[in-house]
């Protein structure tokens, strides 16, 4: 069988991992499986397409095949992967971008919040266990970068932790900590991890800021060296998330970094996003002028500093 894949968000720098454990389970069954090519590809006995986002434009391109199967968030939040191609480890070959020594996967899947803007309560459910951390760290990857929404949510994610430190892996939960649930214990346990960038943590709404700012705190007690990132969900008043995300600079510097993005419906290909949030948006997410200057003082565009916004009649 020939087996084409295609990544509709695009090749934005970030693996498929769907598209990855697809495209080992059909290696491992002898099929033959790439990129599609739509100009020079020819013809193929199946592709698979993978939708992460659903303002993502989808593919516009005829697709020459016997059976095209679609999956992922930006499609629907019902279809998954069957479960003897979601246990497999990942096909690293098709993404020669990442080196030897990094792995992605999950160890836990779902979350208990409902947050507004996030569809991974209604996809995966409660939090649960999903993979034990020794089946992603395969083959000398000693580098993970594990996509968990609530790793410390459950007390298997916690165990997996421990394991991790054991192990002396280097890990990046690139999706955030929910800092309200970091207890002192959690907190001594996360010291002793050997972080890749930064330590991140939501803070997407004004309850959030005093345990971010606990825990940033607690950990730098406890000797941690690094940087943490604060993943910042832009709605409400331009008030409250000014003052949410501009604090940070001005007591811990270059320490702490804010990525932020305006909430979006998952329900809807087009999105009516306010002019100000995506400017805090492109201030926040550039780090060197979130460093340096403060939102009010920000120009996005010739001629027009963001304070204007705070004003009567500023063009919100």
């Amino acid at each position: 069988m020939r087996v084409g894949l295609i990544d509709v968000d695009g090749h934005s720098g970030f693996p498929n991992l769907a598209l990855m454990k697809i495209s080992r389970w059909h290696k491992e069954h002898g099929d033959v499986v790439e990129w599609y090519d739509a100009m020079f590809g020819g013809h193929y006995d199946r592709v698979y397409m993978s939708k992460v986002f659903s303002f993502t434009d989808d593919y516009e391109y005829y697709i020459d095949a016997d059976e095209v199967l679609r999956g992922g968030t930006g499609y629907d939040t019902e279809t998954v992967l069957p479960e003897e191609i979601d246990r497999l480890q990942p096909d690293y070959s098709i993404y020669p971008q990442i080196d030897s020594r990094t792995a992605y996967g999950f160890l836990t899947r779902g979350c208990p919040n409902r947050c507004a803007w996030c569809v991974v309560p209604k996809k995966e459910g409660k939090i649960h266990p999903y993979m034990d951390v020794e089946e992603i760290a395969i083959d000398g990857r000693d580098r993970l970068i594990l996509m968990d929404n609530n790793v410390v949510a459950c007390d298997y994610g916690l165990s997996q932790i421990e394991k991790i430190v054991r192990m002396g892996l280097r890990v990046d939960f690139n999706q955030a900590i929910d800092a309200r649930l970091i207890t002192d214990d959690i907190a001594s346990l996360l010291s002793k991890v050997k972080w890749l960038g930064y330590i991140r943590l939501g803070c997407d709404t004004d309850k959030q800021v005093g345990h971010c700012e606990r825990v940033i705190q607690k950990m730098i007690g406890l000797g941690y060296k690094g940087s943490f990132m604060l993943y910042t969900m832009l709605h409400g008043s331009i008030e409250e998330c000014y003052d949410r995300i501009a604090r940070w600079r001005l007591e811990y510097g270059s320490r702490v970094a804010c990525q932020s993005q305006p909430m979006l419906d998952f329900t809807k290909k087009v999105q009516n996003i306010p002019q100000w949030q995506k400017d805090m948006a492109r201030w926040s997410n550039q780090h060197t002028a979130y460093a340096i200057c403060d939102f009010k003082d920000y120009e996005p565009r010739r001629g027009f500093k963001c304070g204007k916004y705070f004003e009567k009649g500023g063009g919100q």
